[in-house]
């Protein structure tokens, strides 16, 4: 019963000291030099989508529709 009542708190605890400790931490913003990339990969997405595309297109009219067993 003791354990379950310094679990408990402690958990308390550690829910109240989170968000305090979040706000002290300075937040840096990134160089411009730096910025990242994240919308130049649209010509690899529409690949991939060729790709699946055609491997789908490929099951579908192979028309291999017997059963395997016999």
């Amino acid at each position: 019963m003791r354990t379950n009542i310094v679990t408990l708190g402690l958990a308390a605890t550690a829910l109240v000291a989170a968000p305090i400790a979040a706000q002290a931490a300075d937040r840096s913003a990134a160089p411009i030099s730096d910025e990242s990339e994240l919308a130049g990969g649209a010509s690899q997405i529409l690949i991939l989508a060729v790709v699946a595309a055609a491997i789908f297109a490929g099951i579908e009219i192979s028309g291999d529709d017997d059963p395997v067993s016999p």
